[in-house]
């Protein structure tokens, strides 16, 4: 099943996303928010619109997270092209939920920073409350479904501060979807590309993730509770690099789809 969040006269609404007539389209309103779904979204009920194409729809984020919790350094080739070492264990940081953008929507740098790079990532959607699973729980039984997600970093400041909340939590550095999905497989491999001004910067597969997907959500789990609706951002492919004002930033993930954002000066 896919799913998207969109505007539509002028009420914020989820949209069950078909394909229809060669295209992607929205024909159902969610009548109740995934998130609330107990991770069970062939149950939600459901009302036909006449077909708006994915293109033509005012999209929102696709998530109204708690919070998003992301990983640092989870593809080798990355954390080498920072000068830095690969962490034993997944390594953990905050976004603000007020650093969330929709699709099209114009990332912003800040005055005080130098450099503002993208970051193409997967980002997992939570579907059940999770704390401490056990060891031999499937913790897919947990994921609501996948998205696209550009964690945008000052990273000047990430290497001033030492600690990442203020270079990663600037409004809009978070952009997220186009659509939620639960018809890819990231331990079977997934593709995560970015490009900017058409021409790709970054290309990976989930494959090559230090740390797999249930290793990361038992770490967080470990730690703090996750709820449905929360947003975890996978960690990024080698390749990262800064963006200015009037460029076009695209993430594509395989079987999601794109997420473009462009750039703008404060």
């Amino acid at each position: 099943m896919k799913y998207c969040r969109f505007q539509l006269n002028g009420q914020a609404h989820y949209g069950l996303v078909e394909s229809a007539a060669g295209r992607e389209a929205i024909l159902r309103i969610l009548l109740t928010p995934p998130e609330e779904a107990d991770g069970d979204l062939e149950s939600l009920r459901t009302r036909r619109i006449d077909p708006l194409p994915l293109e033509e729809a005012a999209l929102l984020e696709a998530v109204r997270p708690s919070k998003i919790v992301c990983i640092g350094r989870n593809y080798r080739e990355h954390a080498a092209e920072l000068g830095h070492e690969v962490p034993p264990e997944p390594l953990l940081f905050l976004k603000a939920t007020s650093a969330l953008l929709a699709p099209g929507g114009a990332v912003r740098r800040p005055k005080i920073s130098q450099r503002v790079d993208y970051e193409g990532e997967l980002g997992v959607v939570i579907g059940k409350r999770c704390y401490q699973p056990a060891a031999d729980e499937d913790v897919r039984q947990y994921i609501l479904g996948y998205t696209c997600v550009n964690d945008v970093t000052a990273r000047d400041l990430q290497n001033k501060d030492g600690q990442w909340s203020r270079s990663k939590g600037f409004d809009t550095f978070c952009p997220v979807g186009p659509l939620v999905t639960d018809e890819i497989d990231p331990w079977a491999g997934v593709g995560v590309e970015t490009r900017v001004n058409g021409a790709v910067k970054q290309h990976g597969t989930t494959r090559d993730f230090i740390f797999a997907l249930d290793v990361v959500i038992r770490h967080i789990a470990q730690a703090m509770t996750l709820f449905p609706g929360d947003l975890i951002a996978t960690g990024t492919p080698s390749g990262v690099g800064p963006v200015v004002a009037g460029d076009v930033m695209e993430v594509s993930v395989e079987g999601v789809g794109t997420l473009r954002n462009s750039v703008v000066d404060e």
